[in-house]
Formats: C-alpha cells, sequence, structure tokens
C-alpha cells in the first residue's frame, strides 16, 4: 500500500481510499500506482478521502486527474471528500473544481 494510503475500505458499491500527509513530488508514484491498480479493478465509486491530506502539489492534482480520467473513462464515478481549505484553495484556483465531484463530508456521498 503506498505511504500516501492510510487504508481502503469497502462501503456498498463505494471504494473508500483515505489518504494522508503530503502529496508532493516524492509521494506521488506511490500514489500513482496505487490508483491505477485500484482502477484495473473498476470499482463503481471511488471516494478519496482528503481530510488528513495536509499538501497537494502539482504532481498529486495530476495524479488525481489521471485517475478521474481513467475512472471516467469505465463509466465508473470519482469524489473528493473534505479536502481542508488549502487544499480545496488548490482545486478552485486551477478551477479543477468543476472537473471534479466535491463533497464536504462522506455521508453526502455514501450509502448509510
Amino acid at each position: 500500500m503506498s505511504r500516501v494510503i492510510t487504508s481502503i475500505d469497502q462501503r456498498g458499491d463505494a471504494t473508500v481510499v483515505r489518504l494522508a500527509g503530503k502529496i508532493d513530488m516524492s509521494r506521488s508514484p506511490d500514489l500513482h500506482k496505487a490508483m491505477l491498480d485500484l482502477c484495473e479493478q473498476k470499482p463503481a465509486h471511488v471516494v478519496l478521502q482528503l481530510a488528513a491530506v495536509s499538501y497537494l502539489d502539482s504532481s498529486g492534482v495530476g495524479t488525481l486527474v489521471e485517475v478521474a480520467r481513467r475512472v471516467k473513462a469505465y463509466s465508473g464515478k470519482l469524489t473528493l471528500v473534505a479536502p481542508n481549505d488549502r487544499v480545496r484553495s488548490i482545486f478552485e484556483v486551477t478551477r479543477l473544481d468543476r472537473f471534479f465531484n466535491i463533497a464536504a463530508t462522506e455521508e453526502e456521498v455514501l450509502p448509510q
């Protein structure tokens, strides 16, 4: 498992991937490989829990964009959940908040 990924859990048709720490050039390759491996399984809904992510650089953003494109290619769904203000501002400044489905809480997107 990637050093950035703390857990992967199944909740109904959703695969919840919990990320933590800094997602930067030194850690993005691990995340990239783990997420591409996950995408090969074609989960119906990938939920990336970002609450514990303290920093995201351009390499991390690029990884998330590629994952989103792969999920979309097999008609899956990707949701980013609970990015802190600093991480969310990166998506807003780059206008990727229009590209990604971003939710404030897991309860908004996961079956109860």
